[in-house]
């Protein structure tokens, strides 16, 4: 199992990102995939689950402005990110769990800043 992702790179304050993470799992449909990110000398922190049936879960510092989703028939999760403020800067990371499975991307960095 793989996970990709993509749509990361700098953006201006107040801008939108939408990041892409594909998997390479048949049983993706019942996993629970997550987007977690590490800013430069924090430890990495929990943004944003999406179980099997679509229940949702955010971090307070992104709710509001931050929305996960998926398409079970593309095997992707995504996360569009409004409102971006600099504290958002950091590599985010796809992750998915299922059946004591867990598995990391390599991450994408977002720069917010002017």
């Amino acid at each position: 199992v793989q996970l990709v992702e993509s749509g990361g790179g700098l953006v201006q304050p107040g801008g939108s990102l939408r990041l892409s993470c594909a998997a390479s799992d048949s049983f993706f449909s019942i996993a629970t995939m997550g987007w977690y990110r590490q800013a430069p000398g924090k430890q990495r922190e929990l943004v944003a689950t999406i179980t099997g049936r679509s229940d949702t879960n955010y971090a307070d510092s992104v709710k509001g402005r931050f929305t996960i989703s998926r398409d079970n028939a593309k095997n992707t999760v995504y996360l569009q990110m409004n409102s971006l403020k600099p504290d958002d800067t950091a590599v985010y990371y796809c992750n998915l769990n299922r059946a004591g499975l867990t598995i990391w991307g390599k991450g994408t960095l977002v720069t917010v800043s002017s």
